[in-house]
């Protein structure tokens, strides 16, 4: 596929997480962006503004609703699309999807994605996110 050249900012602290998705997303030609906890992804927002966000619930420093809701507050960021990552899901058996984060931030992300990540599901929604499906 040819070269997106669209940032996609990665913020999960999980290694492996980050290589997975580099891979799935890495022939579509979109630029990575890393960031391994939440203080980093605001400052890789600020500094590198990002075409899309793929952000992890659980991360330290500042977790991923604290970076979501911080995002949706500022007028520079709140347009950027934001795809959620968790496994809360799979671990508590408890289901917490946009709506859910709809009525408790008052703005939900654009998609939220599972863990553990479906690779076509991603690139789909990545790229549908991006206006190049």
């Amino acid at each position: 596929m040819a070269e997106s050249g669209k940032k996609v900012l990665i913020a999960d602290d999980e290694a492996d997480v980050h290589a997975f998705v580099q891979v799935a997303l890495e022939d579509d030609g979109h630029q990575i962006l890393d960031a391994v906890d939440g203080e980093a992804a605001l400052e890789q927002v600020r500094a590198q503004a990002p075409d899309l966000i793929i952000l992890d619930v659980q991360m330290p420093k500042k977790n991923g609703f604290e970076v979501f809701s911080e995002l949706r507050g500022d007028d520079a960021t709140k347009g950027i699309p934001v795809i959620m990552l968790t496994s809360v899901s799979a671990r508590t058996g408890i289901p917490f999807g946009k709506r859910d984060m709809g009525d408790y931030f008052g703005s939900e992300p654009d998609a939220y994605i599972d863990k553990p990540i479906d690779p076509d599901t991603l690139r789909a929604t990545v790229n549908k996110l991006l206006g190049i499906a």
